[in-house]
């Protein structure tokens, strides 16, 4: 099984209190709550941290694209990836994702990442995603035409990166005479894809298409939707004549391991709970504006993300329903086996740090980690790649 460190780089200077004020930390909350001093001292620390998971033996550092929030401090991820290039030697370099709906130009992700796998020497994955509702309240965007713009986006993008150009393109929301980008990617015929998800089935259908069977990542989600989504997407690959790997399926959660069970509840209490009730809070239409999904995935997407949406999740809340792994390191291995063996994804991206959690406990949190939890699990996982099903 392979590792991330996946960072959403918060602003942890947040006053929590007078932030409750508001109805969502996501684009209502005002900018006059930003420091920039503080701001210029996190930044740094987020890369420090980064690099510090490349040096503990992770295989991938993640980043990822938020908008007007102090949830993540990424609105341009290629930016962060950039800085991340010049720390990293060894770790893949997740961009989670660029939301392709939100662009009028999505040559500028084609470049962007080809700039960034040529930088890495092929270390780049591209993540692309339609990007949570609330990033079309800040984009002012239309959120009912999110699929068709995603996937017009996509495909301009993946031709820009194998076709020899120039070409000219014409789509229903793109239309280019020249599609011509310099430089191409490193990785041929690109760098691999993956498609962050709150569990869209229309997504779901179209990342297992045998045409892509790009890696399908679940967030943030109790780890019954994780089962059910990650199940759906197995369905779906049978149903299009091959058996889905475990390679093609990755899991985002927090997590936070000491030495004993006592102390990691403890030392995570506060900030795993300022996490869910603090910064992922928000209305429901603002993370699923109408139009966002079908109705379909809206229903069920809708009770699985009620743990987000709404405020006063205990940290017993968060570890029964497996929306956060918390405990020594044994516990922890146990948990992370277990819900392998019976989900069966090959990648686990590990948040480390969490809202508030300071510097010192966020070192520790992923040495412990990387140096006691992912030895005993490697093993996990190690299948080959998909196949045609017989």
């Amino acid at each position: 099984m392979k590792f991330f460190f996946f960072h959403l780089m918060p602003y942890a200077a947040l006053d929590l209190a007078e932030a409750a004020k508001y109805k969502s930390v996501s684009v209502l909350l005002p900018n006059s709550f930003y420091d920039p001093a503080e701001g210029h001292a996190l930044y740094n620390r987020y890369l420090d941290e980064m690099e510090y998971a490349d040096q503990l033996g992770f295989d991938g550092v993640c980043v990822n694209e938020h908008h007007q929030t102090p949830y993540g401090l990424m609105p341009t991820p290629g930016v962060t990836a950039g800085a991340v290039s010049q720390r990293t030697r060894h770790a893949k370099i997740a961009v989670l994702g660029r939301a392709l709906p939100l662009l009028n130009n999505p040559l500028t992700v084609a470049e962007e990442f080809a700039m960034l796998d040529n930088i890495t020497g092929g270390r780049l994955i591209a993540g692309l995603v339609r990007g949570i509702g609330a990033e079309y309240h800040a984009w002012g965007a239309n959120p009912a035409n999110s699929h068709e713009r995603f996937h017009e986006a996509h495909d301009l993008i993946v031709r820009a990166w194998t076709e020899t150009g120039p070409f000219a393109f014409e789509g229903k929301h793109y239309q280019f005479n020249y599609v011509n980008p310099w430089p191409r990617p490193y990785q041929q015929p690109h760098p691999p894809i993956w498609i962050p998800s709150q569990g869209s089935r229309e997504t779901i259908e179209w990342a297992c298409d045998p045409a892509r069977k790009y890696v399908y990542l679940q967030t943030f989600s109790p780890v019954a939707a994780v089962a059910k989504y990650m199940a759906m997407y197995k369905e779906e690959a049978a149903k299009r004549g091959y058996q889905a790997a475990p390679t093609q399926l990755g899991w985002s959660v927090p997590v936070y391991v000491a030495d004993t069970d006592e102390q990691a509840y403890r030392e995570a209490k506060p900030h795993i709970e300022n996490f869910f009730n603090g910064f992922l809070r928000m209305t429901p239409e603002m993370l699923l504006p109408p139009g966002y999904l079908s109705f379909e995935s809206m229903k069920s997407v809708m009770k699985s993300k009620a743990s987000i949406t709404g405020g006063n999740k205990t940290i017993d809340d968060l570890l029964k329903s497996g929306m956060f792994l918390c405990g020594s390191v044994d516990t922890v291995r146990q948990q992370i086996e277990h819900h392998q063996k019976q989900i069966g994804f090959g990648y686990l991206l590990t948040m480390l740090q969490f809202a508030t959690l300071p510097r010192a406990l966020t070192k520790r949190n992923s040495e412990l980690f990387a140096r006691e939890v992912i030895p005993g699990l490697r093993h996990l996982a190690e299948e080959p790649a998909p196949t045609e099903a017989r």
